[in-house]
């Protein structure tokens, strides 16, 4: 590694930093097995990316670095772009795994920005730069399988949130945002929902801001939902 010597590999010895046969196997392996874990979150919890997925994309970039590395020793002088390739490519990739749902929400962002992640690991791996793609690895893995919770908590305590409205009438909509400044809250703004054009009903997506002291104080989104759901000219109610 021109000179600099990765604490891990200088654990495992001088084998592991050397690009021989023993080293490029283990690079692919560490990487699969690294990326097996990532993705058998991903896939517990049903996402569009999953195992076999993030397998692929960790170890193309293993293998990337690997072929980059090679031909860097057989043809010092020349410029490789191929790490350079794989990050546009594993970019494309995550973008094309989100998905914008019926209800204008955004899906599958966390998980393209894991794949995003996980390619990285496996150019740190294939770089033979063990400790980098440790320490990726152990800030990826709980960010995606202990703090959601969190988040949702912290999302559930801001003064704003959007929701997806269902309104068995357009009629209704004037009678909706009454409420809504009766409970001490702001509409920030209403966007008409096309996808539901011809159903019956009026969906709209709709920004609201809380400016009541009380509902700070006590009230979370889900209790906040859960009141509006009780009105009669509402069919369906849940943040987006």
């Amino acid at each position: 590694m021109n000179g600099i010597t990765d604490p891990i590999a200088g654990l495992l010895g001088q084998w592991s930093a050397d690009l021989g046969l023993c080293s490029v196997v283990f690079r692919l392996l560490l990487s699969a097995i690294l990326a097996t874990v990532v993705g058998c979150e991903r896939a517990a919890k049903r996402h569009s990316a999953g195992l076999r997925t993030f397998i692929l994309i960790t170890v193309s970039a293993t293998g990337a670095m690997l072929l980059d590395l090679f031909l860097s020793r057989a043809a010092p002088s020349a410029l490789h772009i191929i790490p350079a390739a794989v990050v546009v490519g594993t970019s494309t990739i995550s973008v094309n795994s989100m998905l914008f749902s019926s209800k204008n929400k955004i899906k599958g962002l966390t998980t393209a920005a894991g794949l995003w992640t996980c390619g990285t690991i496996g150019l740190c791996v294939g770089a033979g730069f063990y400790t980098a793609a440790a320490a990726c690895f152990l800030i990826l893995l709980p960010s995606l399988a202990l703090l959601t919770n969190f988040e949702t908590y912290l999302k559930n305590r801001s003064n704003h949130f959007e929701v997806h409205l269902e309104l068995t009438g357009s009629k209704y909509l004037q009678d909706f945002t009454t409420v809504i400044r009766q409970l001490g809250m702001k509409v920030d703004e209403i966007e008409l929902n096309p996808a539901y054009h011809g159903s019956g009903l009026s969906v709209y997506s709709v920004s609201l801001s809380i400016h009541s002291n009380e509902l700070r104080k006590y009230k979370t989104h889900g209790d906040i939902i859960a009141a509006l759901q009780s009105l009669e000219y509402v069919a369906y109610i849940e943040e987006a």
